[in-house]
């Protein structure tokens, strides 16, 4: 007879109900993500919930380690193993449990009321891996960001937008962002990127080939940084999504004055530009301006 190890919905409602009691709080204030068999971003849904209760099993059996290796230590953490609520409830913090694997099927509820029970766009640049990639402003991300309109279930390409792609996926938790790195030195940064922020739903392809398309789900939306290529980027996505909607960034006027004329070509409407300028002040009180990039959106 085979022994069960993931929750069901009844098993998963008395769990809350119990620690609802427990930690003297409304249910309704408690983040619940279920692990068992699957890969989520549990780090970014601790970081941005004052209570998450994690619903895990052996698939994740180094589960507290790889939470205290992501700098989620000092967080308070309660567990218990088994199916149905029992009184056999460890309390400390992460650290304390780093060692301890998970070989039977674990509720886990991580408390940390001082963060911001909110996401804000436009992370800071220093909190992304070096590497070779050379970012935009926050300030521009955020711009950005806002465009885009990821929500919880979004599926979006993004082509060579490292950060955009980070800030996606932590967004669009359980959707899929399809990350395309021609570059190879680029694609270890977007790597170290991934690993670093805890997301498990990001796709690197190499490519827009037919080969790489058929492996990822289809996107809603493109997001671009225009190169020579863009005709062809644009024409292969298509192929994946005739419905697709498109935000393109560019730095380049040349290549400004082309988008019209391609967007015609291939039937992409309600064409709109947005050019973005940040000017901030330096230490000296001078006013530094970043570069001034252009954005156009359009759908078919």
């Amino acid at each position: 007879m085979s022994v069960r190890t993931a929750y069901n919905n009844k098993e998963m409602l008395a769990w809350t109900a119990y620690f609802a009691d427990v930690m003297e709080t409304s249910p309704e204030k408690i983040k619940l993500i279920n692990i068992c068999g699957k890969e989520k971003n549990v780090v970014p849904t601790i970081e941005t919930h004052k209570r998450v209760m994690i619903f895990a099993d052996s698939t994740h059996e180094n589960l507290f380690y790889e939470l205290w290796e992501k700098g989620i230590g000092e967080y308070d953490v309660w567990f218990a193993e088994g199916l149905i609520p029992n009184d056999n409830v460890k309390h400390g913090k992460v650290i304390d449990f780093a060692n301890k694997k998970l070989t039977v099927p674990t509720v886990i509820f991580i408390l940390n009321e001082n963060t911001r029970e909110s996401y804000r766009i436009g992370m800071k640049n220093e909190f992304f891996s070096k590497g070779t990639v050379k970012y935009v402003g926050n300030e521009i991300r955020a711009i950005i960001m806002s465009m885009l309109g990821v929500d919880s279930h979004d599926t979006i390409a993004i082509v060579s937008g490292e950060s955009i792609v980070i800030e996606s996926a932590i967004i669009a938790s359980e959707g899929t962002i399809i990350a395309v790195e021609p570059d190879e030195q680029d694609k270890r940064t977007m790597e170290e990127n991934v690993s670093k922020f805890g997301l498990h739903n990001v796709e690197i392809i190499p490519d827009l080939s037919e080969e790489s398309l058929a492996k990822i789900p289809v996107p809603r939306l493109s997001f671009i940084v225009a190169t020579k290529y863009l005709e062809k980027d644009i024409e292969r996505l298509i192929t994946k999504n005739p419905k697709m909607q498109f935000v393109i960034y560019t730095l380049e006027l040349d290549v400004l004055s082309t988008i019209k004329d391609i967007f015609e070509r291939h039937n992409i409407k309600n064409m709109e530009v947005t050019q973005v300028t940040i000017s901030k002040t330096d230490k000296n009180s001078v006013f530094v301006s970043q570069p001034s990039p252009w954005l156009i959106t359009g759908e078919i």
